[in-house]
C-alpha cells in the first residue's frame, strides 16, 4: 500500500504529513468541523508503507488521515486509539513525538 507523504521542516522541527492515497484532494465535513485535504500541505509523494514508518518515527509532530494512514500510526505506537476523532468516517489523527 502507497501513502501520500509531505515533509514540512520549520526551525528545526519536523511535522510529517500522511494521506491515504484515494482520500487526497477531498473535503470532508462534519458538525462544523472541516477535514481539508486538498491543500498543498498534502501535496507529496506517493511512497510505500515502509518508508513511511521510517520518517513518522524520526518526526517530530505527525499528521495522519485516512484509514491506511492512522492504522499504520497506530501500529507503530506513534497514535493512541484514543487520540483517533473522526470527520464523516474519515479517521485522523495529530501527534508531538516525545522521546523518553
Amino acid at each position: 500500500m502507497k501513502l501520500v507523504v509531505k515533509t514540512h521542516i520549520k526551525d528545526r522541527k519536523t511535522l510529517v504529513a500522511v494521506c491515504d492515497k484515494d482520500i487526497k484532494g477531498s473535503v470532508f465535513e462534519e458538525g462544523g468541523s472541516i477535514l481539508d485535504l486538498s491543500s498543498s500541505f498534502y501535496d507529496g509523494e506517493l511512497m510505500p508503507e515502509e518508508e513511511v514508518c521510517d520518517l513518522i518515527r524520526n518526526a517530530d509532530m505527525v499528521n495522519l488521515v485516512g484509514t491506511n494512514a492512522v492504522k499504520l500510526g497506530v501500529e507503530e505506537e506513534i497514535v493512541d486509539d484514543e487520540n483517533i476523532k473522526i470527520i464523516e468516517g474519515i479517521p485522523y489523527a495529530f501527534c508531538v513525538v516525545v522521546e523518553e
